[in-house]
């Protein structure tokens, strides 16, 4: 039985690096590195080691998200395992002008402009609307809503275009994250169509992991993902999703281009997801252990750690370092996932209009009285 004849495509092209198209990429899967003309990358020993570091503390967190979901401590969670080098490479690309639009999955990027990751926790458990200020993080909240965040961001990166700073030391970009599944939204193409006309500085990173939830990416598209923007009329490429290092420098370069007044571009990550799509969900119902085995082989932490051996850059006393450091990082997050206090039943009507709203507060005033009823009944 073939892959394919389990995801009953048979008459539709994998859509793989094996295609013949470009995949841009800097470090193997056995940590040798390779030069690209277009995509120099400079990178200092302490630089390298702190790829590595955050690449490690990110997969630790989400291990431990899945655990205290599993423990009926959160709600839900959509784990990023197998996507940590697309998620650190470009959040690391990245400038303090900079504003990410992300979905629910972008913990790793999340980490990267230094959101607390009890917040995302706070989220998925429930007692709190994001927990976060966008503006300080540049960060915007998460988008439950597939591929909305793409006219959010285009939107956006249309403001900072008018405000006239691209090409100054103050210009900023936006960066807009969806998933393979998202590309066949509405909302994801119309983006293309404004950010392509408007010449807007944003950069779209598709995470392509192969799945949308239970269909195949040959189910979405019958050609790579990147060569969709060439449609819309702006450069699309495709980088080795799991490649901390070619996801930095490919990023770097569309996000600069978008600064310096040069207009969108999408970058397709050529990743693979893990995990389930969320901890509602069970991949083994539609995809072969196989498949999930080949990738293993292209772990996006076990390249790092190569390079670093190859290259004498760590001993095992640094990689035991940081392996206990994000032990302790998880068992600190744990213990503060369990600390977090109940939200107050009347704080669900926060944050969900700028200014009062009539009918909102019509609810609420509803929902009060309805909450004092039961303590009439007590006294």
């Amino acid at each position: 039985m073939t892959i394919d004849s389990v995801r009953g495509a048979p008459d539709t092209p994998e859509l793989s690096p094996s295609d013949g198209t470009e995949l841009i990429q800097l470090l193997t899967p056995e940590g040798e590195r390779i030069e690209h003309p277009d995509y120099p990358l400079e990178l200092t020993t302490d630089e390298i080691r702190g790829l590595y570091r955050d690449l490690v503390i990110v997969r630790k967190i989400d291990m431990e998200a899945v655990a205290l979901t599993r423990q009926g401590e959160l709600g839900l969670w959509a784990s990023l395992l197998g996507q940590e080098a697309a998620q650190i490479g470009s959040g690391r690309a990245m400038t303090d002008n900079d504003m990410v639009f992300p979905t629910y999955r972008e913990h790793g990027v999340a980490y990267c402009r230094n959101v607390e990751p009890i917040n995302l926790l706070g989220l998925f458990r429930g007692v709190n609307h994001g927990g976060w200020d966008p503006a300080e993080h540049g960060f915007h909240l998460y988008t439950i809503v597939i591929g909305s965040q793409t006219l959010h961001a285009t939107g956006y990166a249309m403001g900072i275009q008018r405000d006239g700073v691209l090409g100054t030391d103050k210009a900023g970009a936006t960066i807009a994250y969806f998933g393979d599944g998202a590309t066949s939204q509405g909302d994801v193409n119309e983006s293309f169509v404004f950010a392509s006309v408007f010449n807007a500085p944003v950069v779209f990173f598709c995470q392509n992991n192969q799945w949308a939830i239970s269909e195949p990416l040959e189910k979405q598209s019958r050609i790579p993902l990147y060569k969709r923007a060439e449609g819309y009329g702006f450069p699309g490429l495709r980088v080795d999703g799991n490649d901390v290092f070619a996801c930095l420098a490919v990023t770097r370069k569309a996000l600069e281009n978008a600064r310096t007044g040069q207009g969108p571009t999408l970058i397709e990550a050529y990743t693979y997801r893990m995990g389930a799509h969320t901890t509602t969900d069970d991949p083994t119902r539609y995809r072969l252990k196989a498949e999930e085995e080949s990738w293993k082989l292209k772990d996006p932490i076990e390249r790092v750690k190569a390079y670093l051996v190859r290259n004498d850059l760590a001993d095992t006393a640094f990689f035991d370092e940081i392996d206990a450091e994000a032990k302790q990082v998880a068992a600190g997050l744990r213990k503060a996932c369990l600390a977090l206090p109940d939200p107050q039943p009347l704080e669900i009507f926060e944050h969900v209009y700028a200014d009062k709203h009539p009918l909102m507060t019509e609810e609420q005033e509803q929902f009060a009285a309805y909450l004092a009823s039961f303590e009439e009944v007590s006294s």
